[in-house]
């Protein structure tokens, strides 16, 4: 039997996802508000993403500290246009730079860049 919703239950999150993929997020959070079955894995709904998690992890982390790229480069002395790169699938992250970045962002694990 399942338990009845209450208020500890409900939780606010903000995303800020690109124009061209809002559409398949509203479509992935209707389903789970729902409770429909079958659900959805993330590389389901999102295949493009799935190869650039060190990418994606890098971008995230650097909005959740509402960091600019310059910001960032200043903090772990990373260029800015390399990390623009990184952010970007357009250069690989690095163990030494993903240290660096990791402890930027206040990033427990920095293997989240790899």
């Amino acid at each position: 039997m399942k338990k009845p919703h209450t208020e500890d239950d409900i939780i606010t999150l903000n995303l800020r996802v690109r124009r061209s993929i809002a559409g398949k997020v509203k479509q992935y959070v209707r389903l789970l508000e729902a409770d429909n079955k079958p659900a959805y894995s993330v590389a389901e709904v999102f295949p493009e993403y799935m190869d650039k998690k060190p990418n994606i992890a890098l971008r995230t982390y650097r909005s959740r500290e509402s960091l600019t790229q310059k910001e960032l480069s200043l903090k772990t002395g990373i260029p800015q246009h390399q990390i623009s790169e990184m952010e970007n699938c357009k250069r690989g992250i690095g163990k030494e730079r993903a240290r660096k970045l990791a402890q930027a962002l206040n990033v427990s694990d920095y293997r989240l860049f790899l």
